[in-house]
């Protein structure tokens, strides 16, 4: 299949191209950008014609709900969902059920994910057995079924020993831990960040100095062993703070922050809106702010979508008692452009924030529209306006804090692998 892609404007951060480029488009692949290569001839053109093409989206954190948990999402619909959001690579973790400790169920996923012929997969294999922090998982059998880095989800790991046994180990194979830093027992039964807000409501309260604590460990541990450690959906001040030290002195650290932190606060769960329950729990202006500083001047890497589709009757619970987690898939680009505009930041570098700087992270072939790179691509309209409702995702989790907000950023077409599998 030969494609064209004309009239659009095209953004590559990974090459910085910012410019008006017509795309060309053979075998599953970008054959060239600009001019047309001789004796080409397109099977298809796709007119881009005030429209932006970037490199299809990257994101670090997609829940899929399969194995285990059909009743909350099926693997068609989330993949369906991340097309629709322009996203065409993304990692799951490992907290399915059965957890994904074992390469048979590595190696399922990424068999009906292909056959779907939609979004990448590339799951996070469980760091230890069943996410127990006792044992660790065999990350080299895991390793060869697929996985592009080991995690432990939202569990901690309380044995340092085992945390640091596990660093030794990935540091000697060259594997990347994706690791969410907060401590267990601090957080125990917290449904909120604990402040003023929280104390009013009656919800027991989550500190910041419970990812404080837990990043110290992690860092330190990283200094003395030398593993290459991701942190995962960072939420405070102080967090930020500290990888801002730890990259300063070396150490192999990247870290991103959830879309949902970078729009919302405390003071988002007022109501007692469950759609707010989230993990970690969204926090003061104070860390918001320190969150988009740490973003623009590139302590945090990147933006991820932290999707975490839930059914209906789970968020009608009251707030402490309803399920954690929002949709974001089809999110991911509308809430980084709205956060580019609102902190003035450019096309350019808020793309690269959830495409080449999520690839290079998770290591896969993906993030630039290189000549002969893998033709991965979103196209959207920067200027429509869409309303964020349950119709309009496609996602079986229809709930998020963001419903019934209009945001600007409407993808209008993805490309995976050089085949157009979504046009609104």
């Amino acid at each position: 299949m030969k494609i064209h892609i004309k009239n659009g404007h095209l953004i590559d951060p990974k090459n910085n191209i910012d410019s008006k480029l017509d795309v060309y488009i053979a075998a599953g692949k970008i054959l060239a950008l600009g001019n047309t290569p001789e004796g080409f001839v397109a099977n298809q053109t796709i007119d881009a014609t005030g429209q932006i093409i970037c490199p299809g989206l990257v994101d670090l954190s997609a829940r899929l709900r399969e194995p285990g948990d059909e009743y909350k999402a099926t693997l068609i619909s989330e993949l369906q969902a991340a097309v629709a959001g322009g996203v065409t690579s993304l990692a799951c973790p490992p907290d399915t059920d059965p957890v994904l400790d074992e390469p048979g169920l590595v190696e399922m996923l990424k068999h009906r994910a292909k056959q779907l012929n939609l979004a990448h997969v590339y799951p996070l294999g469980a760091l230890t057995r069943q996410l127990q922090g006792k044992v660790l998982s065999e990350m080299g059998e895991l390793r060869e079924a697929g996985c592009v880095g080991f995690s432990q989800a939202n569990i901690a790991i309380t044995d340092t020993q085992v945390l640091w046994r596990a660093m030794e180990y990935a540091a000697t194979f060259g594997f990347t831990l994706f690791l969410h830093a907060e401590e267990p027992f601090l957080a125990k039964d917290g449904v909120a960040h604990d402040g003023e807000i929280a104390s009013r409501l009656g919800l027991k309260g989550i500190p910041s100095a419970a990812e404080a604590l837990a990043l110290a460990s992690i860092l330190r541990i990283a200094k003395e062993t030398g593993a290459r450690i991701h942190i995962s959906r960072l939420s405070t001040a102080e967090g930020v703070a500290m990888i801002r030290d730890a990259k300063k002195q070396g150490l192999k650290i990247t870290a991103d922050v959830s879309a949902n932190q970078l729009h919302l606060t405390e003071h988002d769960i007022a109501y007692f809106d469950a759609n707010c329950h989230l993990k970690p729990p969204l926090r003061t202006q104070r860390d918001k702010d320190s969150l988009s500083a740490g973003l623009k001047d590139g302590t945090i890497d990147a933006i991820c979508s932290d999707h975490t589709p839930v059914d209906d009757d789970a968020k009608l619970a009251p707030f402490a008692e309803a399920e954690v987690g929002a949709t974001g898939l089809e999110l991911l680009l509308a809430l980084t452009l709205k956060w580019a505009t609102q902190e003035k930041v450019s096309l350019l570098h808020a793309l690269s924030l959830i495409s080449p700087a999520s690839a290079q992270i998770l290591g896969i072939p993906a993030g630039d529209l290189s000549p002969n790179s893998i033709a991965d691509i979103c196209i959207f309209d920067i200027n429509e306006y869409w309303k964020v409702a349950p119709s309009a995702l496609k996602s079986q989790g229809k709930n998020s804090p963001f419903n019934g907000l209009e945001l600007a950023g409407k993808v209008k077409t993805t490309l995976v692998h050089g085949q157009v599998v979504y046009q609104s």
